[in-house]
């Protein structure tokens, strides 16, 4: 991460940050950190980081799901000194962390949600992220819910539930959830159903990529949400209810994709997939 950080800062920046690196790493008791990851951005700057394919691919090997695409000098430059933290005594560690949380701005917010799945001992952390993503602030919530593996490793059922459904309240695109298909539940796809029969009641539309988590479990009640996408004038919404019966091994839905074979054949062939759906809601 270092070598990156050097790749988008001045030498002054990186000059400073390794020295304020080397004092955390010395620290016995942590509150060496304070003071510069407030600090950061007057020091580093704030331009934003545009790392390679190999970048991101060498990123990903760091912790699987981690992507800092998105991610900001002064935000490289906070995960770094909050990795030069000793971990050895858990309590210690997280007290040292959450002290941090209580006192951050916005921006140190993100930094600190961003680097969660980086950081020793997550189970100490859980609590924090699931009371974030109650949050107002778009910036901060896209920190823990977009682009991070940490909830997908970590959080409970509800709370995921919870994520993914503001999610789609606030307009944001599934596409970049982590692990959303790996953890779809019965409960997630009832809340889901539930919320595009609000919208529709109030003459509302929903996003497509709303159906990507139910294809598992559609059942009697949202197979006949799958026959309106199919009769609708929007092709995005037949293309959704087509992957959607696609994933699905519910006898109905299998006999509504075998109505539409063009749709299951580009289904079969990669030509149509969900995150085709979710570039198609980046640019709606």
């Amino acid at each position: 991460m270092q070598q990156l950080f050097s790749q988008y800062a001045t030498s002054e920046a990186t000059q400073w940050l390794t020295e304020k690196q080397k004092q955390v790493q010395s620290s016995q008791t942590g509150k060496e950190i304070y003071l510069p990851f407030s600090a950061a951005p007057r020091y580093v700057g704030k331009a934003p980081l545009n790392p390679t394919s190999e970048e991101l691919d060498q990123a990903n090997q760091l912790r699987q799901g981690f992507k800092p695409d998105n991610w900001t000098t002064d935000q490289l430059a906070r995960t770094i000194l909050l990795l030069g933290l000793s971990g050895d005594d858990a309590d210690n560690y997280s007290k040292t962390i959450l002290k941090l949380f209580g006192t951050a701005d916005m921006g140190e917010l993100v930094a600190l949600y961003a680097a969660l799945p980086l950081l020793p001992h997550p189970d100490k952390f859980v609590h924090q992220a699931t009371e974030g993503i109650r949050t107002n602030m778009g910036n901060v919530y896209e920190a823990i819910a977009l682009d991070n593996p940490y909830p997908f490793k970590n959080f409970s059922e509800a709370a995921w539930n919870q994520m993914v459904l503001k999610t789609i309240f606030t307009g944001k695109s599934l596409n970049r959830i982590y692990g959303l298909d790996e953890r779809t539940n019965p409960d997630l796809a009832r809340m889901l159903s539930d919320y595009a029969h609000e919208r529709w009641a109030a003459g509302r539309t929903v996003t497509p990529e709303l159906w990507r988590p139910i294809g598992p479990h559609i059942n009697e009640t949202i197979v006949s949400d799958i026959k309106r996408l199919f009769a609708s004038d929007n092709e995005t919404e037949h293309e959704a209810a087509a992957l959607t019966c696609y994933q699905s091994n519910y006898p109905e839905a299998q006999a509504l994709l075998d109505q539409h074979p063009l749709l299951k054949h580009k289904i079969r062939e990669g030509q149509l997939t969900w995150s085709h759906i979710g570039q198609k809601a980046i640019t709606a």
